[in-house]
């Protein structure tokens, strides 16, 4: 496996505030890796820099693709994100919605005007491509229904969608079922658990893990759940050996989590021990880990087997 992202001592500040404090992460092809930590840590913030919106006060955000290190300056089709409020065009379809990227990145206004023939065979791929898409993600049933005719879970499913057709090198997905009911939930962790399934088959034939993901989630539970790597980022670190005050958030915890499959029953006690490890190392004012003892982890987790 590959780096596909790699923070090089990210830190952030809002005027005097520090936020983080020289965040180092690689996030390896084919992984699966949630980020957790306590409110206002910086979760969104780091993630905002990923994506490209808000550059780092100091420090690096690296994609890599087909062999390359691209410094994140702004955001690009190399990162997809999904927020936990969908954004879908009210007036396009459900199949019109995920075709419109690839609209945007083949096209342009004068090509479309100019080069009808040539447009609209490239418009049929695009729709017959959204489809495929829109039906592995169980809603065959809904290209032609708008956004106001879905659910909300329906709705987060084409936003899924719309970032996936994109083939990014890393999918980001920032609270993306907190606003959903449990059910709901339930299905779309579902959804995020059979990329991962998708990742192991490419590998047993051979190939390369079509999916990377990086899930911001509150929710512990979840966390273990959907990935296969669990981040925890927190401001409760020893921070008095290095400074009077605390200088941002740092990741304090970085392990593996275990397998789960879609068709894997949802069963929380498998896992209660690392659900209660995390919450004493990220979430305990009380709990400090050493940085050396944090390096060690990270290193582990990213040259450790995938689960």
């Amino acid at each position: 496996m590959n780096t596909v992202l790699e923070l090089k001592q990210i830190s952030h500040a809002f005027g005097d505030h520090k936020v983080l404090h020289k965040i180092d992460l690689d996030i390896l092809r084919g992984q699966v890796v949630a980020l957790v930590g306590p409110s206002g840590c910086g979760k969104s913030t780091l993630l905002r820099a990923i994506v490209g919106t808000h550059p780092p006060t100091s420090g690096e955000v690296c994609v890599h693709e087909n062999g390359k290190a691209k410094v994140i300056q702004s955001p690009g089709r190399d990162r997809g994100i999904v927020y936990q409020k969908y954004s879908l065009f009210p007036h396009l379809t459900a199949q019109e919605n995920v075709a419109f990227g690839l609209m945007l990145d083949q096209t342009s206004n004068v090509s479309r005007l100019l080069k009808i023939p040539v447009w609209k065979q490239l418009r049929k791929g695009h729709m017959e491509e959204s489809a495929a898409l829109l039906e592995k993600l169980r809603l065959g049933s809904a290209l032609e229904k708008y956004p106001h005719e879905l659910s909300g879970g329906m709705c987060q499913r084409v936003a899924i969608a719309q970032a996936l057709i994109m083939k990014p090198a890393i999918l980001l997905l920032d609270e993306p079922f907190g606003a959903l009911d449990e059910a709901t939930r339930e299905e779309l962790q579902r959804i995020i658990l059979t990329l991962f399934q998708e990742n192991q088959q490419a590998y047993k034939e051979g190939g390369m893990a079509p999916h990377t993901v990086l899930m911001v989630t509150h929710e512990i539970n979840e966390a273990i759940y959907v990935s296969n790597r669990v981040v925890g980022l927190s401001q409760y670190w020893n921070w008095k050996a290095e400074s009077d005050h605390c200088p941002g958030a740092k990741i304090v915890y970085d392990k593996p989590a275990p397998c789960f499959s879609p068709e894997d029953e949802r069963d929380f006690q498998k896992f209660r021990s690392q659900k209660d490890e995390i919450l004493r190392e990220v979430f305990d004012p009380e709990y400090q880990n050493s940085s050396k003892e944090v390096m060690r982890l990270a290193h582990e987790a990213s040259v450790g087997e995938s689960k």
